[in-house]
């Protein structure tokens, strides 16, 4: 499974997923995006983004 990790999480996160590919924002290079922006660049690559962010259904 393909994970993107949100910048707003602790870069440890990743290591306690070892099985899977996991990559944070950062080191995608997508610091600093809305959330909206950020949906719609990570969709066709990522399985999943983990994020503490509120308010993501309104994205």
């Amino acid at each position: 499974m393909r994970i993107l990790i949100d910048e707003c999480l602790p870069k440890k996160l990743k290591r306690e997923l070892p099985n899977h590919t996991v990559f944070m924002v950062q080191e995608k290079g997508w610091s600093g995006m809305k959330n909206g922006e950020l949906l719609r660049v990570a969709e066709n690559e990522f399985d999943v983004w983990v994020t503490a962010d509120q308010n993501i259904e309104y994205q």
